[in-house]
């Protein structure tokens, strides 16, 4: 598994302490790579980090927040879904679909059964995705916020339609609290922690794949609540601005560069003709870029 930062220029190396998301979200990139320069090196050095991650799941099958690349010893057991481990479930999904790889088939298969059992939660306010202690399957936190909403379009993907069209019904709630999505709420309560908007896009996401997969109209409309939300909220003179509050609606002073790759970008996909881009014909990584199958 990599360090977290190396010197290009002297191979100093630091950050022994990573996490899913930064150990297993390489495959797509490489793997794209090597099959662009029919060299196998790159794909199989980021197939190495993130089988390496895989092994190093708990008993009952989930990984932890973080690890010590150089011990191999979890430092904080905590499993869920959000940031720090999303994108290494995205990418176990993705590279089994982009590369057809069965080593990476498998290690999906088996992963999302464990976050099925364990984190998945149907409760009174919907349906969600919880925190749980990696070992023992215990429940640690009901917390879900904007970044776990991508998870409705790696269910959607994968073929999961009903439990995507599920978690996506209760992101819709999540955004409608109070008119534009929070950064995240406790579910069990329906009551706001973190209460900035920071132009995220996995919301979207979501919805654009749910479109494409069924048709149903309703995932339309929720664009069209999410646009009109946008810009009636974060929109400037020079641009657009994420939100300090949603529910006082005062904006901060930034404008992060994945609302134009990712949030702008799902929202055009998602209105355009068909023939804009063939979904089918390409794999999304993790910062929307279209990259094609190989197959």
């Amino acid at each position: 598994m990599p360090y977290r930062y190396v010197n290009l220029k002297t191979g100093e190396v630091k950050g022994e302490v990573s996490n899913p998301a930064e150990i297993g979200s390489c495959l797509i990139e490489f793997g794209t790579l090597s099959k662009l320069t029919d060299n196998p090196i790159y794909y199989d050095k980021a197939k190495k980090a993130l089988v390496e991650l895989y092994n190093h799941r708990s008993k009952i099958g989930l990984v932890g927040s973080s690890i010590n690349v150089e011990t191999g010893k979890w430092t904080d057991s905590e499993s869920h879904i959000s940031g720090g481990i999303d994108s290494y479930y995205e990418y176990l999904l993705k590279s089994w679909k982009l590369f057809e790889d069965k080593d990476c088939k498998r290690m999906w298969k088996e992963s999302i059964k464990a976050v099925n059992k364990y984190l998945a939660d149907s409760t009174s306010t919907g349906f969600w995705y919880r925190q749980v202690n990696m070992n023992t399957g215990k429940r640690t936190s009901t917390l879900f916020g904007s970044l776990d909403a991508f998870f409705g379009a790696e269910l959607a993907l994968s073929g999961d339609i009903n439990k995507a069209e599920a978690l996506q019904a209760s992101c819709y709630k999540m955004w409608n609290l109070t008119g534009i999505e929070p950064e995240e709420i406790n579910y069990d309560s329906m009551k706001i922690i973190s209460p900035q908007y920071v132009l995220r896009p996995e919301n979207i996401e979501s919805a654009y794949y749910l479109y494409h997969y069924t048709h149903n109209e309703k995932y339309l409309q929720m664009g069209r609540t999410y646009f009109d939300s946008i810009v009636k909220y974060c929109r400037t003179n020079d641009g657009y601005s994420g939100l300090k509050s949603v529910i006082t609606k005062e904006k901060d002073d930034e404008m992060q560069s994945f609302f134009l790759a990712e949030t702008l970008k799902y929202l055009y996909l998602m209105f355009s003709s068909s023939n804009t881009l063939n979904f089918n014909s390409v794999i999304f990584n993790t910062e929307a870029h279209a990259l094609k199958r190989f197959n």
